[in-house]
């Protein structure tokens, strides 16, 4: 009937069970948002567990550093007057006979020597048998006994090194990730030449991948525009083409990259029997073999997304413009190119950073020279038993493809790639 009021408002803006309306919004909302939150939960719980702890973890690895300050609490504490001028005096040397002896006794000498030898050479070995003097004799002097055993003893820069490595986070790993180091005076400084090697690592690892990410944008945008171009079913047979690589391993299609590129391999047979060498070429082992493989595996990544944008670019873009007296090229590359370069870039991000991380390709078509990253990685983690090592080259192979990515957001910007 004209003129009445709705039930809400007549009831003073509650509800039928004589709840303010406004309490009841908010318990509503409250529900759904408790009924969305239970929805992504699982998959929040996942990231942090796979991604965000671990990450986190590597992280901490990178700059902690217990092993100095757990085996020789009374020898730090001793160092801490410690002028830094010259050898420490007498009852410096007395705290680290007490606390080799202990370490003889947990058996961790082995794990301080080794922590210190990371920083001096030899001097796990030094350690090693400066605890079995110690177990031998009762009292001192013990800095003439020491230095006796081994005259780095006398020298600034191990006890500089102690001091330094005694405390319960260290820069060292990350620094060492970089070629530098701290001197016995504290100041960072060049790694020896013949000890400095993971630059030109990294410079290698963002050579390679840029390589591979050129050669698979360079095959990988024809592809997609055929297919863009091709009838429906004859690009979906295309299509299956493209993503059937996806069916084997990694492992798989790089041990048959290593049949095809061996020097009895198939590739060599096929140049020799059509006269275009008459010699076996190497193609393994070295960086173009590595490229070649890590091309074919990473092609499907930057196709598909190219092949996407494509997909949705109305034809009669390209069309408009030749009816506008526009040559077939300058068509191509004023009209039609511009549009796909939000799959070019999402094309290239993605292999760009997939390459960063590649170890099995590298590790068996590559050479020593073509080893990258994650190769160092490996090492230190399964045979040097180096894990603030291993875990600094990660963390700071983490912060290249952070600022790569910051990078390309501040100058394409992200929410302009498009993957789908």
């Amino acid at each position: 009937m004209a003129g009445t009021a709705p039930p809400i408002a007549a009831a003073g803006m509650t509800t039928n069970d004589g709840v303010p309306l406004r309490i009841s919004l908010r318990r509503a909302e409250r529900r759904n948002r408790l009924r969305s939150l239970s929805l992504v939960l699982p998959l929040l719980v996942f990231i942090i567990g796979c991604f965000v702890v671990p990450l986190a973890a590597m992280l901490w690895r990178s700059v902690d550093n217990p092993e100095v300050g757990a085996t020789l609490p009374q020898t730090i504490s001793a160092l801490a007057s410690w002028d830094g001028r010259a050898a420490p005096e007498e009852q410096v040397f007395e705290a680290l006979a007490a606390d080799l002896r202990k370490a003889q006794a947990e058996r961790t000498t082995g794990l301080l020597g080794k922590r210190i030898n990371y920083e001096i050479p030899a001097a796990r070995s030094t350690f090693l048998k400066a605890a079995r003097l110690v177990e031998r004799t009762e009292h001192g002097p013990w800095k003439a006994l020491f230095v006796s055993v081994d005259p780095l003893f006398d020298s600034v820069d191990l006890w500089a090194t102690i001091r330094r490595a005694g405390k319960p986070v260290t820069a060292y790993y990350l620094l060492n990730s970089l070629d530098l180091h701290l001197d016995a005076a504290g100041q960072v400084t060049k790694n020896a030449p013949e000890q400095a090697i993971f630059l030109d690592v990294f410079v290698r690892t963002l050579w390679i991948s840029l390589l591979v990410t050129l050669a698979t944008l360079a095959l990988g945008w024809p592809i997609a525009h055929l297919m863009a171009l091709l009838p429906p079913k004859t690009a979906n047979l295309l299509m299956i083409l493209v993503l059937l690589p996806f069916t084997t391993s990694i492992l798989v299609r790089t041990t048959s990259w290593v049949v095809l590129l061996q020097t009895n391999g198939l590739i060599n047979d096929v140049l020799i029997a059509l006269h275009i060498t008459t010699e076996r070429l190497q193609l393994i082992f070295n960086r173009s073999g590595t490229i070649v493989a890590m091309t074919h595996i990473q092609l499907p990544f930057t196709v598909l997304p190219i092949y996407s944008v494509m997909k949705s670019i109305p034809a009669n873009h390209v069309r408009a413009a030749r009816s506008l007296g526009a040559g077939p090229f300058h068509a191509l590359w004023t009209v039609y190119m511009p549009q796909t370069l939000p799959g070019i870039g999402a094309g290239s991000l993605l292999t760009f950073i997939l390459s960063l991380g590649y170890y099995i390709t590298p590790a068996l078509v590559g050479g020593p020279q073509d080893q990258m990253v994650s190769y160092f990685v490996a090492l230190y983690t399964n045979k040097e038993l180096n894990w603030g090592q291993a875990a600094a080259l990660g963390a700071v192979l983490l912060s290249i493809t952070l600022l790569l990515y910051a990078a390309f957001n501040r100058l394409v910007g992200i929410d302009k790639v498009k993957l789908g």
